[in-house]
């Protein structure tokens, strides 16, 4: 994949953290030879955390982000320190920036122990050391004036990401060369004009590159092409389930899109075993139902319209409240939902999805996923996890 059409959520997230005045964004212009971040003497000058996709030779591609001052005192210093703290959420590898003249900080202590908390790897960097030298392994010393310690700096960002690396896939390691795999894609109302969606294009390109066959049809046309073919797989738009199950030969795999997007960016254990929360709602319980893109909404919306639809249809005898979320919103407090409704996460990266997962479980809330609530409500669920015979039994 080349980097003009390398997806921000499968990208490495690097975030630049420390104190006001450290040389965050000056570092950040350095090390990709642009103006990304403004830069100025004034404390204060970095507000909203700016992230920006780009290439960093001999890197690769990455996301960068450029957070505000944890020691930040002024008068939106509160609301801009919580924007920074959120950032860690989609964090996969910290670079604390601390201003060698004044040396370490308790706000800088203070952000090493959140990352040990939430287990992200860091890499520390004294800068504004133009004169300062070391031999120390640990610490990185840097100049964003002069460019000292530059070089130094990428080869550690390289050699941290790539230990932290890990293959993973959508469906390639489940087929083989000459596979037939049917796409089941609605193309409705709610349906992007000219294109289909994301978790569609990656499981079609993963598809093509294992050399095996894709055939994308409408679900109207999927019994007359099982006439004709008979496939390995087929893997559906969850919201068509219950259109298509019963033309599915009992031999052939059936999963979705939103299933397999669930298990390929979070902890999908977790969103399976709590699919039984459904029989336990009560009156006047409330439901978040969040999703990680952004879209406009339509008359006849999955997230907002289909989703409480079907679970109050299968709970018609109490009244149930839904909230809804959009993009890099989650609420920190989880406390007055009965349960969480959450999409496959295409648009997020691993680990802010996982972010999430751990979050509600930490808070003993239920979270699950689009495509297990589809395949519950229309009874293939164990169907649709035939795919995954590691997590055998995890749905009981």
């Amino acid at each position: 994949m080349t980097f003009a059409k390398n997806l921000k959520s499968q990208t490495p997230h690097v975030a630049f953290f420390g104190c006001t005045n450290s040389g965050k964004s000056s570092l950040i212009n350095l090390l990709t030879n642009q103006n990304l971040s403004i830069v100025s003497d004034k404390k204060g000058t970095t507000t909203d955390p700016v992230q920006k996709t780009v290439e960093v030779l001999p890197i690769g591609p990455l996301v960068l982000i450029d957070t505000a001052g944890i020691d930040d005192k002024t008068e939106l210093g509160t609301l801009r320190i919580q924007k920074t703290k959120e950032i860690l959420n989609k964090t996969d590898l910290a670079i604390l920036v601390i201003d060698s003249n004044i040396g370490k900080t308790n706000d800088d202590e203070y952000l090493i122990k959140l990352f040990k908390e939430k287990n992200i790897d860091f890499i520390e960097v004294h800068n504004k050391s133009d004169l300062h030298k070391t031999n120390d392994e640990k610490i990185l010393y840097t100049s964003a004036k002069t460019g000292f310690g530059l070089e130094n700096l990428k080869e550690k960002i390289k050699e941290k990401l790539q230990k932290n690396k890990k293959e993973k896939f959508i469906i390639a390691d489940k087929i083989t060369t000459g596979d037939i795999i049917i796409l089941v894609i609605p193309i409705d109302s709610s349906a992007p004009k000219g294109r289909i969606i994301l978790p569609q294009q990656l499981v079609l390109r993963e598809i093509l590159d294992k050399n095996a066959i894709a055939i994308c049809t409408q679900p109207s046309e999927l019994k007359n092409i099982l006439e004709k073919i008979s496939p390995k797989m087929i893997i559906t738009d969850s919201q068509v389930f219950g259109e298509i199950k019963d033309i599915v030969p009992t031999n052939t795999l059936l999963t979705s899109f939103s299933i397999l997007m669930a298990k390929y960016k979070g902890e999908i254990k977790e969103l399976i075993k709590n699919i039984k929360q459904l029989e336990n709602l009560k009156d006047n319980d409330t439901i978040l139902i969040s999703e990680g893109c952004t879209h406009h909404r339509q008359c006849n919306d999955i997230g907002t319209v289909k989703i409480p639809n079907l679970i109050k249809k299968n709970n018609p005898k109490i009244n149930l409240n839904f909230e809804f979320t959009q993009g890099g919103d989650f609420p920190e407090d989880l406390s007055k939902y009965a349960l969480i409704v959450h999409c496959g996460g295409c648009m997020l990266n691993e680990t802010e999805m996982n972010s999430r997962i751990q979050k509600a479980k930490n808070q003993n809330k239920a979270m699950i996923n689009y495509g297990a609530l589809f395949a519950l409500t229309n009874g293939v669920l164990e169907r649709s996890l035939e795919i995954f015979p590691e997590l055998k039994g995890d749905n009981e």
